[in-house]
C-alpha cells in the first residue's frame, strides 16, 4: 500500500479534498512515513490538529484507523491483549457437556480466538489492509509503557507464552502524537520521523475556519481568527488552539451572528478561554478596549 506514488503534490491535493488544510511539511513527512516505514512523532500546542492528521490518512488509504489514547498508568496488557475468561469457561463447560475431561478441554482455550486484542495487537494482527496506528499523546503514559512501545515498534511482532511469537503480516502506519506534558526518551525520537506542528499563521488558520464552519460571514471568521491570534499573545496559562477557534466560531453561528461585539465575546468566552484566570485577564482586556473586535481585525 503505497500513499500517491505520483508525489507529495498529489498528497498535498488529497489532503486538502479530505478537508484538511496541510502544508509541504505536513505532506513531506507522511509521505516518507510511508515510504520509509517509519513511526511518525507528531508534537505540538493541544488543539492543532495533531490527531486529525492520522484520522485523514486513514481516510486516503481506505483503511482502519485504530487509536491507542494514552494515559498515565497505562499498562501493556491494557494496551496488547487479555485473555476472554468469560467465552474460556463457557468453552470449557460445552466441552465437558460434550464428554471432554476437564483437561481436554483446558488445551484447547488458548488460541487467537479468545483473545481480547486491544489496540496494539489489532494493528499487529488486522486481517485486511495494513491499518493507521494511532497512539495519542504518547506523553501521557509512563516511562515504563514508552520502552514497551519501543520495543513493539521495533520489529512489530509481540511474545503471546500460550500462543508464541505473533508478528505483524502487513507493517500498520503509525503516528504518534504528543502535546509535551513530559519529555519522551531519545530511544523513541531516534526511532521516529519529527513533525512540529506550531499555532497556523492568520492565512493559514482563516483557511481552516472558512473549511470547517463553511455558514458564517466572511466578517465574522475574520473576526474570530484575529481574535484568537491575538489571544495567543496575552500569555495565558491555556492558549486557545485551532480547535477552540472552530467551536468559538460554530458558536456564534448557533446564535446566528454575523459579526462580533463586545457583548458577544463577553458572553461566549468560555468557547475559547478554558481557565478561570485566564477568563479574568481577558475580561480585563476586554473592558480596557484592547482587543481587536473590528470586521477588518
Amino acid at each position: 500500500m503505497t500513499l500517491f506514488p505520483e508525489g507529495i503534490p498529489k498528497l498535498l491535493q488529497a489532503l486538502e479534498s479530505e478537508e484538511y488544510v496541510a502544508d509541504p511539511a505536513i505532506a513531506t513527512s507522511l509521505y516518507l512515513a510511508q515510504q520509509l516505514e517509519k513511526p511518525l512523532l507528531i508534537e505540538g500546542h493541544a488543539g492543532v490538529g495533531k490527531t486529525e492528521i492520522a484520522k485523514v490518512l486513514a481516510r486516503l488509504l481506505g483503511t482502519e484507523l485504530i487509536r491507542l489514547q494514552c494515559y498515565e498508568g497505562l499498562d501493556a496488557s491494557t494496551a496488547l491483549y487479555e485473555w476472554n475468561y468469560a467465552k474460556q469457561l463457557l468453552h470449557i463447560r460445552l466441552q465437558e457437556k460434550d464428554g471432554r475431561s476437564a483437561k481436554e478441554a483446558e488445551a484447547q482455550i488458548f488460541g487467537e480466538e479468545f483473545l481480547l486484542k486491544r489496540p496494539l495487537l489489532l494493528a499487529i494482527r488486522n486481517g485486511g489492509r495494513a491499518p493507521v496506528l494511532l497512539v495519542d499523546e504518547i506523553d501521557r503514559s509512563d516511562e515504563e509503557f514508552e520502552a514497551f512501545l519501543l520495543e513493539v515498534l521495533s520489529d512489530f511482532q509481540v511474545s503471546v507464552p500460550e500462543l508464541g511469537t505473533l508478528k505483524a503480516e502487513k507493517r500498520p502506519v503509525v503516528i504518534l502524537t504528543s502535546n509535551r506534558s513530559r519529555e519522551l526518551s531519545d530511544a523513541l525520537r531516534r526511532r521516529c520521523l519529527y513533525l512540529w506542528i506550531g499555532y497556523p499563521s492568520f492565512a493559514k488558520e482563516l483557511a481552516i475556519v472558512r473549511r470547517k464552519v463553511p455558514g458564517a460571514s466572511e466578517a465574522l471568521t475574520v473576526q474570530v481568527v484575529a481574535l484568537v491570534q491575538h489571544l495567543r499573545r496575552l500569555k495565558l496559562a491555556k492558549v486557545p488552539g485551532v480547535s477552540e477557534s472552530l467551536d468559538w466560531a460554530a458558536a456564534l453561528l448557533a446564535l446566528h451572528a454575523t459579526q462580533l461585539s463586545a457583548q458577544l465575546v463577553a458572553e461566549t468566552l468560555g468557547c475559547a478561554i478554558k481557565d478561570e484566570s485566564d477568563l479574568r485577564k481577558v475580561e480585563a482586556e476586554l473592558a480596557a478596549g484592547r482587543l481587536p473586535l473590528g470586521a477588518g481585525a
